[in-house]
């Protein structure tokens, strides 16, 4: 019998707590307090039982408990999923958090990184040596979910996405073995995980390659008024044609909040901010972002040398634990053409609160120099991509916000190329595999036949899920 509502009486606890270095905690528990919260409030659910695992150990002993009890399983690792795929009712959690060690190699221009960490974490331990992974945009970030989803950040032109830059992987599989992925061990796990999201097992222990960064950074941030955002994309479009790999940049949209120390101009004002890393010589770097600073009249330009670490966290503000309630939709964009900008302008100065966010993303560079078969994460051709990010606090406005999301996403549908991100795809009553095959394209099948390997009953099913392939 497969449930997640088994009282923690019949869970045998005891036992299971005497096989763990970390905890077994049941619903209620005062120790609950210690573990990592999600961040979307939309998806606040109460596991039956939460294993803090501090090593790879306690996840296969925590694994073997569920399968023996019939125990649906989550994993947080930093539990910042849009789709609330970190959190489970009833059913087991595995909370990572505990496992958050980052060990550079600075002379192999290596991380190893524990399947818990944040990308704070990661940045603050690399950046001692000026080197860095390619992680997100906002710190908070678990490095596990991000990577495994693909991993779109400020390097992403120059060096790739963070599953590019994957080299090894420890995975504890449904089957509770414990694996090495690599091109040369497990090849076809490997080139699941980059992309393919947690349907393979639990990544404990994530390897990238480093490269060459910081510690400061030209870094370009340009508030311009809301209501010139199309005039900016414009702008904004025509730069990108001939910028260098070495630039990324994103137009976000948004209702600026009041914050101290920033202008009077921007508190709580609509604004188009034009944000750009470049990933070269901070010299060169304010050279070449020149132009995203005079694609209008500023309210204000925070532009300038930057550390590495302060970028990195520079959004994180608008995203606290806990307390924003999230409903994101994405498209891939082959063109930007005058259409398509008028939809994403309209969306803009049409937002339903003023936390949610329409981003357009410059994408090519590194990103589509990888063959959209050489890794699980297909959707490698586009040049731009939108974000319909519904952010707000109100659960009255649930129905507003997921409604204005869906919609307005509709409308940019006629500009997308088929693709989505599903690391920024919302959930309020979709099935798990919702958006899977838009996002893996050809790679579908590849894919659920490396999930029929590793997973063959679908044990890990809490993720963007795929079906295991069957025979005949």
């Amino acid at each position: 019998m497969t449930t997640s509502t088994l009282p923690a009486a019949d869970l045998a606890l005891e036992d299971l707590r005497t096989r763990l270095a970390g905890e077994a905690l049941a619903a209620g528990d005062p120790g609950l307090s210690r573990a990592r919260g999600a961040y979307n409030a939309m998806h606040q659910r109460e596991p039956a039982v939460t294993v803090r695992c501090t090593g790879t150990a306690d996840v296969v002993e925590a694994i073997r408990f569920a399968r023996a009890h019939g125990l649906p399983v989550a994993v947080r690792g930093g539990g910042h999923s849009i789709a609330g795929l970190s959190t489970i009712e009833g059913g087991m959690l595995l909370d990572l958090a505990p496992m958050n060690g980052v060990h550079v190699d600075p002379v192999r221009r290596l991380v190893r990184v524990g399947g818990g960490a944040l990308w704070a974490e990661v940045d603050r331990e690399t950046q001692a040596f000026c080197l860095a992974a390619p992680g997100g945009v906002v710190s908070d970030t678990g490095v596990a979910g991000l990577t495994l989803g693909g991993g779109y950040g400020w390097l992403r032109r120059r060096h790739g996405l963070s599953c590019d830059n994957l080299v090894e992987a420890q995975v504890v599989t449904a089957a509770g073995e414990v694996l090495t992925a690599s091109d040369d061990a497990e090849p076809e796990l490997f080139w699941a995980i980059r992309g393919g999201g947690g349907n393979f097992g639990v990544v404990t222990s994530f390897t990238f390659r480093l490269h060459p960064v910081g510690p400061d950074v030209a870094f370009s941030a340009t508030f311009y008024p809301l209501e010139d955002v199309a005039d900016v994309l414009r702008r904004w479009r025509a730069y990108g044609e001939g910028a260098s790999d070495d630039v990324t940049t994103v137009v976000v949209a948004l209702t600026f909040p009041a914050t101290p120390g920033m202008p009077a101009a921007i508190q709580d004002r609509p604004v188009a901010i034009v944000g750009g890393v470049h990933a070269g010589p901070v010299d060169e770097g304010m050279h070449a972002m020149q132009p995203l600073r005079e694609l209008g009249t500023p309210l204000f330009d925070m532009s300038g040398p930057t550390p590495y670490t302060a970028v990195q966290s520079g959004f994180d503000f608008l995203f606290p634990r806990g307390q924003v309630r999230s409903y994101w939709k994405s498209h891939h964009v082959a063109e930007l053409c005058d259409a398509a900008i008028e939809e994403i302008a309209g969306a803009a100065l049409d937002r339903p609160s003023p936390a949610t966010v329409v981003a357009t993303f410059l994408m090519g560079g590194a990103v589509a120099r990888v063959d959209p078969e050489a890794t699980a994460f297909a959707a490698r051709r586009s040049g731009f991509l939108v974000s319909i990010d519904g952010n707000w606090r109100d659960p009255a406005l649930d129905e507003r916000v997921i409604g204005w999301v869906r919609s307005r996403w509709r409308s940019l549908e006629p500009y997308g190329t088929g693709e989505v991100y599903l690391n920024f795809t919302g959930s309020a009553g979709e099935s798990r595999s919702a958006g899977v095959e838009r996002a893996f394209g050809r790679n579908l099948r590849r894919l659920a036949r490396v999930k029929a390997t590793y997973d063959p009953d679908n044990f890990f099913r809490v993720n963007d899920n795929i079906a295991p392939a069957t025979s005949g």
